[in-house]
């Protein structure tokens, strides 16, 4: 019975443990830390905020990354997402409003191989760093989901999710939202499944999100940056009506989309 007993603690306690995937020892980013951050000081951010990120994918192409600020002291005002091994290992930098402070946020990315996948976030005290191992592979180089035309065909729609419901709207109350954007991101790295020729890289590079004239974040995004990026993130919410979301892709077009809060679903 004893012996059964151990067996069933190690049971339980093993998938805790490959839950928490530290960072490892990277010569990757030894090489390329300071083309990132310069000479720029790196903290322990473990006491600042989490990330929540699968020890094993189950979709290379879509990793979600969750960021939560524990420590609701200073204000994260942006983070960098860094994929180690990714072909272009920053996958987007972000720069938040007040509204969004304590950050909350989840994006989903690409790994291409076994990776880091790390977190710096800027305060008034610094920078700080954490993250976790990621084991995927293949997630820059995997097809998209819908053929080049079909893709084309919906690029830029959006919509808007709210998962605390607010009627009548109160300015204040904490909120939790996600905004889903169409568009393929193509990351150089995929081929066209008809022609077997590279598919030309083509992503959503800048994004805006505000609450009436209030800026809740904005992005630089990368090719890492998953296809159809979604955004989940807690927001205070001012009374505005609706959320404005203004994107630029690498080609040039612009997407503006006005979604009301309380029409969402």
């Amino acid at each position: 019975m004893k012996h059964v007993l151990i067996c069933l603690s190690l049971a339980i306690a093993m998938p805790v443990m490959a839950a928490e995937n530290p960072l490892t020892d990277s010569p990757t980013w030894e090489d390329m830390r300071a083309d990132v951050m310069g000479d720029v000081a790196l903290q322990d951010g473990s006491a600042l905020f989490t990330v929540d990120a699968p020890y094993r994918a189950e979709d290379a192409a879509t990793v979600p990354v969750l960021i939560t600020q524990t420590d609701p002291g200073p204000a994260i005002s942006s983070a960098i997402i860094v994929v180690d091994e990714n072909p272009a290992p920053v996958a987007g930098t972000f720069t938040f409003g007040p509204a969004m402070h304590p950050l909350k946020m989840e994006v989903r990315v690409r790994v291409n191989q076994y990776s880091n996948l790390r977190i710096i976030a800027e305060t008034e005290g610094g920078s700080f760093m954490t993250g976790r191992f990621v084991k995927a592979s293949g997630g820059c180089s995997a097809p998209a989901t819908k053929d080049p035309s079909a893709a084309l065909a919906d690029m830029g729609a959006m919509r808007l999710k709210m998962f605390t419901a607010a009627e009548p709207l109160q300015s204040g109350q904490r909120r939790e939202a996600q905004i889903m954007i169409r568009h393929p991101n193509y990351s150089g790295l995929q081929r066209d499944q008809l022609t077997q020729l590279f598919i030309p890289a083509h992503f959503i590079h800048q994004l805006e999100v505000y609450q009436g004239d209030e800026m809740l974040f904005t992005m630089e995004g990368g090719i890492s940056i998953s296809e159809n990026p979604v955004f989940r993130f807690d927001y205070t919410d001012n009374g505005a009506p609706e959320l404005r979301i203004h994107a630029v892709d690498t080609d040039g077009n612009v997407f503006e989309q006005r979604l009301a809060k309380a029409s969402a679903s």
